[in-house]
């Protein structure tokens, strides 16, 4: 049995390594984690004393088979409970994250098995991220950014890069919603800011940063 923070670390070492498929530094797990590198350092030697990880001082780190099935339960688990959080208890998409976090850690997989079952199997969790299966294989992502959308064209939206609760809440004040239809009526040249059509009802202007965030996929 693995603690909670060891837990967490594989998990933050998956989505370091899954955002640029490059071995993880000591820093960017430190930021990521919120600690000190030296505290990183520590809990590096232990994963890697439990065949979790691969690690050499200096060289970045990886996860090995069988600390990357770990990450993958961990997150399984998080984004089945963020949905049911969501679909059943009618919790708003900026509010499931944390509670989500404490219940990623209940290690009994007939529960997580029956909550599978009983939100019917799903591929994706309220924030449109991919939910692996219990064999730890997720629907590849078809998605881009709609920073990259053109003037004209039309778009669903199919989840967020930034999870943060800030975030998500002020995007549902400007009424963006998982499968809502984004029109992109122009974009200003000077900053790459859009003015958007939602739902063919509320035009609206937003920043790049916030374009840079939202995932797309083209309406056909």
């Amino acid at each position: 049995m693995n603690s909670f923070t060891e837990e967490n670390y594989l998990k933050a070492i998956f989505k370091l390594h899954e955002a640029d498929r490059l071995a993880v530094s000591t820093n960017s797990i430190a930021e990521k984690m919120n600690t000190k590198a030296a505290t990183v350092t520590d809990m590096l030697k232990k994963l890697a004393a439990k065949n979790l990880i691969n690690y050499t001082r200096y060289q970045g780190v990886s996860l090995t088979a069988a600390g990357r099935k770990i990450a993958l339960s961990i997150i399984r688990k998080h984004r089945l409970w963020e949905l049911f959080l969501v679909e059943k208890l009618n919790f708003r998409w900026n509010e499931v994250h944390d509670i989500a976090e404490q219940l990623e850690h209940v290690h009994s997989s007939e529960l997580v098995e029956r909550l599978d079952k009983y939100l019917g199997f799903p591929k994706h969790d309220p924030h449109g991220d991919p939910i692996p299966d219990n064999k730890g294989r997720m629907s590849p992502s078809r998605s881009a950014l709609l920073e990259t959308g053109e003037a004209g064209k039309k778009y669903i939206m199919t989840g967020v890069a930034d999870h943060d609760s800030i975030f998500l809440e002020y995007l549902d004040k400007l009424g963006f919603s998982l499968g809502c239809e984004i029109k992109v009526e122009s974009i200003t040249a000077y900053d790459r800011s859009l003015h958007i059509t939602l739902n063919r009802k509320k035009t609206i202007h937003i920043s790049n940063d916030v374009a840079r965030n939202i995932l797309i996929s083209q309406l056909r």
